[in-house]
């Protein structure tokens, strides 16, 4: 995949307070849902899939909890110009899918949600995205419904573009690296940091199709 960007600082995360919520170590959450062999860390007590409404690459309205209700979905917030974190996590969920049988990959529905619409144009994140996988879902709208987003999951706020050796033209954003799937029922059990192999992540999609 070409990344031919100049090197720019590592990503700084958000800080989520420890994520915003509990991960595994709080009381159990719901009956129903066992995080049993599962290598993301579990979310006590789930999250509420989000009410967002943005624009697909296509430029059409896409409702989130319409658009995926009964699927497994993963929700991740990043940009096209992170120099690291970003194209990792999608890399390792792209390979993963590879390995995955085409009923298993029918049930997920992957979305990239952009925190830095102003570079992000549907066209930009299409292109992006295809590197990865062309069924990725690519999202983008204005700043406030991001992140009222953000808002919704507890993630706290897309941080404010920092310029890069003064030259506002090149930024980096402050975001959250997390992958938030949820499962079926629309709650988000599990959340997925950086460092998740590609093996673990198609262990783990095959039972969360299961689950919910």
């Amino acid at each position: 995949m070409p990344f031919d960007r100049p090197p720019r600082p590592r990503t700084t995360l958000v800080p989520l307070v420890i994520l915003g919520f509990a991960l595994a170590c709080t009381p159990a959450g719901p009956k129903g849902f066992n995080a049993a062999g599962l290598a993301g860390p579990e979310i006590r007590p789930p999250l509420p899939k989000p009410d967002l409404v943005l624009r697909d690459t296509q430029g059409a309205p896409f409702d989130l909890k319409r658009e995926t209700a009964g699927y497994l979905t993963l929700l991740f917030f990043g940009y096209t110009h992170c120099p690291d974190l970003c194209p990792v996590q999608l890399a390792n969920i792209a390979a993963a899918m590879k390995r995955l049988d085409p009923e298993v990959t029918g049930r997920i529905k992957v979305i990239f949600v952009t925190v830095d619409p102003r570079r992000d144009t549907p066209a930009v994140v299409r292109a992006w995205l295809d590197h990865f996988n062309p069924g990725f879902i690519g999202l983008t709208g204005d700043s406030a419904s991001i992140a009222y987003a953000f808002t919704q999951l507890r993630l706290g706020h897309p941080m404010a573009p920092q310029p890069v050796a003064g030259d506002t033209s090149r930024y980096t954003v402050n975001h959250t690296v997390l992958v938030l799937a949820f499962t079926a029922d629309d709650l988000a059990h599990v959340a997925y940091p950086t460092g998740i192999r590609p093996d673990q992540w198609a262990n783990d999609l095959r039972l969360l199709v299961k689950a919910g």
